[in-house]
């Protein structure tokens, strides 16, 4: 995955400056004591040199699935100490990439769980010395999200909601809400099917891949039909909502879908 956010802070450096990280999201399984070594690209594809300072950050989902970044919610599953990055600091060249290696080193008493943490790139002007890069002012920041997975400890997900959102102006969608009550990091899957009243399918969507934290809710927001096709006649729908989270069997649910 190559992109020039996710944006903490979304105003350019300059007119002249951009920015892309590769990649944004970096999965990992490893066993207690494991270690890797991984790398991160940094492409300067704008016409002036940039500063780019890497650092370690901790973060969480909100309910909503934005990324927050501040220290954990729950410390328990934090790999930041685990991390260790090199270099901390460099100045790219217009037109030129730059390479950031972090190593992971999982402490063998570690108890089998999704942990996580991120390294949040930092640009600003490329003159100045360390002193300076400390104290500039962040125009912009692009975080690669890592999710260290150690051993395979048993998913328990629930769905505890589900609900139609009607905005006008905007497409509707079907928010479900899910509890995982487990140790583990599970991302979802499946699929979302609108009935009419004689019970025939009229439209499917896909279930966004989203991941639900260790001991966390989140909302997933689905769409109720497929942004390139039309939309279904006025009416009731009876939806359908099938979701694979890793669990031996799906989780169904279903509400309704009023169209106007």
């Amino acid at each position: 995955m190559t992109a020039s956010a996710v944006l903490v802070m979304a105003a350019p450096l300059s007119a002249q400056t951009s920015v892309e990280v590769s990649p944004l999201r970096v999965e990992l399984k490893s066993a207690p004591g494991g270690s890797t070594t991984q790398a991160i690209t940094v492409n300067n594809t704008g016409t002036e040199p940039v500063r780019v300072r890497a650092t370690l950050s901790d973060w969480h989902l909100a309910r909503d699935g934005s990324p927050q970044f501040v220290e954990a919610e729950n410390a328990r599953y934090s790999a930041t100490a685990w991390i260790r990055l090199a270099p901390p600091e460099q100045v790219i060249e217009a037109g030129k990439e730059g390479t950031v290696r972090f190593t992971l080193a999982i402490p063998a008493d570690t108890e089998p769980a999704g942990y996580r943490t991120s390294i949040l790139f930092e640009f600003g002007p490329a003159s100045g010395g360390a002193v300076a890069a400390r104290t500039m002012a962040v125009r912009s920041r692009i975080a690669t999200l890592i999710y260290a997975n150690v051993g395979e400890p048993p998913a328990a997900v629930e769905l505890t909601d589900l609900r139609s959102r009607v905005t006008p102006g905007q497409p509707p969608q079907i928010v479900a809400v899910l509890k995982n009550t487990s140790r583990r990091t599970v991302r979802t899957r499946g699929t979302l099917t609108l009935y009419d009243k004689s019970g025939a399918a009229v439209s499917e969507s896909v279930v966004p891949d989203v991941p639900v934290l260790p001991e966390s809710e989140r909302e997933i927001a689905i769409p109720a039909v497929n942004a390139d096709k039309p939309s279904p006649p006025p009416g009731e729908y009876r939806v359908e909502v099938k979701i694979d989270a890793g669990l031996p069997a799906l989780i169904v649910g279903e509400t309704t879908l009023k169209v106007s």
